[in-house]
């Protein structure tokens, strides 16, 4: 296993010691919809965060994704962030490129294709691949990108190239939206001298973005750059968290890393959505928790052609998790978690 990931299997039993498994929480009053306010953390309504743009009907990470995602009213977009073998940030939810671009078509490229470095944190990797590490801005600007989710629509397959973080900057703040970027495996990137943390800084003051009313929130399953921005920018932080026992069957179902450390430096904590709705249904006490800390709640990730294990329909998975107090949702299907939204707010009554 992976030292990092042993390092978190570590954290998530401290955590066990400081806050125990949890109590559900208790079932939300009956009654209609949120009319008079949200259970969020400031009574206002939750956003909506488009995962990787629309990335369930356009190719992730694309101009087109962002776009679409904007169009169908998702109140901000998501980047994830990696660097290129030049320095320069932009947006690919993985290191390896096979799975999302044609680089395997490119004969120029045919002798990058390598095993994985050590030190990477995801568990998942292929044996061997090209990895955007390897690569300068120039070269992955000749790539085209691609769908690669299973079911979904490949018709937009190699029309868009790849963005870099500034350029998706331009897109949200030209429409007036937010935007959450993701620092994908900044440990990793760091220990081989692209750490990503310099031109991030660089990026957020050279655009007055360094605030605490920045429209940004700066995501990161490792706490260490997280950290680390807390002492060079006011931009509000979002700790991405998993049930423990997705590293440790053993280990009961509660998040990775305490909340109580987590607001030592996060104004947000971003917890995969069984920390919250269980499989079975059940409701957990994560967000009052969260909230009685003053973490707000981004809970990701919601897929209409990917329901949880109790079989709920799409928007009456996300009016659960509204119900409960989620401050955000994260979507590969904005219109899918605004339409739930705005049923809520005119009085529907929500699911239980």
């Amino acid at each position: 296993m992976h030292a990092r990931l042993t390092a978190l299997i570590g954290i998530g039993v401290i955590a066990m010691a400081m806050t125990g498994c949890g109590e559900p929480a208790a079932d939300a009053p009956d009654g209609g919809g949120v009319t008079s306010g949200w259970a969020t953390l400031t009574g206002e309504e939750p956003l909506v965060i488009a995962h990787r743009g629309a990335s369930g009907q356009r190719p992730e990470h694309t101009e087109a994704a962002y776009e679409l995602a904007i169009a169908q009213g998702a109140d901000v977009i998501e980047p994830d962030l990696v660097m290129t073998r030049d320095g320069v940030l932009v947006v690919r939810h993985d290191l390896f490129l096979s799975l999302t671009t044609d680089v395997a078509s490119r004969p120029q490229f045919a002798g990058r294709r390598r095993p994985p470095a050590s030190g990477i944190m995801d568990p998942n990797l292929p044996e061997e691949d090209w990895w955007v590490e390897d690569f300068t801005l120039a070269e992955l600007r000749t790539l085209r990108t691609r769908q690669h989710q299973p079911g979904r629509s490949d018709f937009y397959d190699g029309l868009f190239g790849i963005l870099t973080f500034e350029e998706v900057l331009d897109i949200a703040l030209s429409h007036g939206v937010m935007i959450a970027p993701e620092t994908k495996e900044p440990g990793y990137f760091a220990s081989i001298g692209l750490d990503p943390f310099e031109p991030l800084v660089r990026i957020l003051r050279e655009r007055g973005l360094d605030g605490a009313d920045a429209p940004v929130f700066i995501q990161s399953f490792e706490p260490e750059i997280l950290i680390r921005l807390r002492a060079a920018v006011e931009t509000p932080l979002v700790q991405l968290v998993f049930p423990l026992n997705w590293l440790d069957p053993s280990a009961p179902a509660i998040e990775n890393i305490p909340l109580e450390t987590i607001a030592g430096f996060a104004d947000w904590v971003g917890p995969n959505k069984e920390l919250i709705i269980r499989p079975d249904g059940e409701r957990t006490d994560f967000i009052e928790r969260a909230h009685a800390l003053g973490l707000r709640v981004q809970a990701w990730t919601f897929r209409d052609d990917r329901p949880p294990a109790d079989g709920a329909d799409p928007v009456t998975e996300l009016a659960r998790i509204y119900t409960a107090g989620a401050d955000a949702v994260f979507t590969d299907y904005p219109a899918t978690a605004v339409a739930a939204r705005d049923a809520m707010r005119s009085g529907a009554r929500p699911p239980q």
